[in-house]
């Protein structure tokens, strides 16, 4: 038993290119210092007095500029190249996090916000076209599984030392450290991933005039419509869950980021043997419904707002997570024209981007008129439209997909 385990480990990390583990280490960095973006809306409502409904709306500015850094940095990855896109929104979000920290009223927030997610998001379509460069169809899903297990085992521990720095330093240290991960994250892919010859050489064979826009393909339209409803209900986790918690379930910041690292670790420890199997047995397109479906379900347990069944929700979202999200990113990368990968990409982000704009906002005003027990029932139904949207799309469409 422990042999195969330990064969079954083994095959999901092997065989991938130095350049996608060396991309890895630089999202792990990266995502460590992620410490703003999980307490945010507790941020705005403890250390500055906004409200639920205002909080909200300065949390959707970052979906307003993820929409627009998807957009335009898709657009750029297909003109200028995945490496310098990458570099520069890596130096430049670094200084803006400690912009960001300065502000006080509620346009300073929302415009510096905006603008932080502008270049943030930028980063992401470069990202995910460089990791598409660097792999093959056939290990395609693993090296995107394993770009998630470090970005969620960072996400999961930055959570954990912010509230760490908010219980011994303050609020400000998250911006100050986010703003150092940026940067130490920069400095790294600088010195691992040189820039070489090759992506020039590409570029310059290529041009996206050649092939279909992804804002024409209605198929992958389609598929992003019912991923974004999905990702509403996903969004949770960032903007009302740490409120729930704290304001009514009596969680402290740092018990708050624990609950964040049970997110990382089991990503860590299950995702890449998970999607290793499963994506030699099924196709895509029923993976990422179950996700959804599975994410949906787990409000069902966050609703009986006891300790374990926060745990329970924790864990059920986690596994939709791991169906959904990396069988995302490599079903369109494989669907994608190269020449257009990073417009491709990019829609795909601009999907998360808005239901990052739905989420926060909506779920906010809807818990302080409704209440939040509503909202998780609401949440529930979303992730089962967006399950069964998926599973139902015709097939005409699901035979335009594969």
């Amino acid at each position: 038993m422990l042999k195969s385990t330990l064969s079954l480990y083994r095959e999901s990390y092997s065989g991938l290119r130095r350049e996608v583990w060396y991309l890895s280490l630089v999202l792990l960095i990266n995502r460590m210092g992620a410490m703003v973006l999980p307490f945010l809306t507790v941020y705005l409502t403890v250390q500055h007095d906004f409200n639920l409904i205002d909080a909200g709306l300065i949390v959707s500015s970052f979906g307003f500029g993820s929409v627009a850094g998807s957009y335009v940095g898709g657009w750029i990855t297909d003109r200028w190249g995945f490496y310098r896109v990458q570099l520069w929104t890596l130096i430049i979000g670094g200084v803006l996090f400690w912009v960001v920290g300065q502000q006080e009223t509620f346009w300073g927030f929302w415009v510096s916000i905006f603008i932080l997610s502008v270049v943030l998001n930028g980063f992401r379509p470069a990202n995910q076209t460089a990791l598409a460069y660097y792999s093959n169809p056939e290990n395609r899903t693993r090296a995107f599984g394993l770009l998630r297990m470090t970005v969620n085992l960072g996400y999961s521990m930055g959570p954990f030392f912010g509230g760490i720095l908010i219980v011994s330093l303050g609020y400000k240290w998250l911006f100050i450290m986010n703003g150092i991960s940026c940067l130490l994250a920069a400095l790294t892919f600088k010195l691992l991933l040189p820039r070489g010859r090759q992506e020039e050489q590409k570029k310059e064979k290529q041009s996206p005039k050649n092939s279909r826009s992804a804002y024409k393909n209605i198929p992958f339209m389609t598929f992003v419509f019912f991923l974004m409803i999905g990702a509403v209900c996903f969004m949770q986790m960032f903007s009302s869950l740490p409120i729930y918690l704290k304001d009514h379930l009596s969680y402290t910041e740092q018990d708050i980021g624990l609950l964040m690292v049970l997110n990382g670790l089991l990503i860590a420890i299950v995702e890449m043997p998970l999607i290793h199997k499963l994506g030699q047995r099924f196709k895509p397109l029923p993976l990422i419904a179950t996700g959804f479906l599975l994410m949906g379900i787990s409000f069902y347990f966050l609703n009986m707002a006891a300790s374990i069944f926060v745990v329970i929700y924790m864990t059920l979202l986690t596994f939709g997570e791991m169906l959904s999200m990396p069988f995302a990113s490599t079903y369109t990368a494989t669907i994608a024209p190269e020449e257009r990968r990073g417009e491709y990409m990019g829609l795909l982000g601009i999907g998360w981007a808005i239901a990052f704009i739905i989420a926060p906002t909506f779920s906010l005003w809807w818990a302080e008129i409704y209440g939040f027990s509503s909202l998780f029932w609401f949440s529930l139904v979303l992730g089962l439209v967006s399950g069964l949207g998926i599973y139902t799309i015709n097939k005409r469409t699901i035979k335009y997909f594969e």
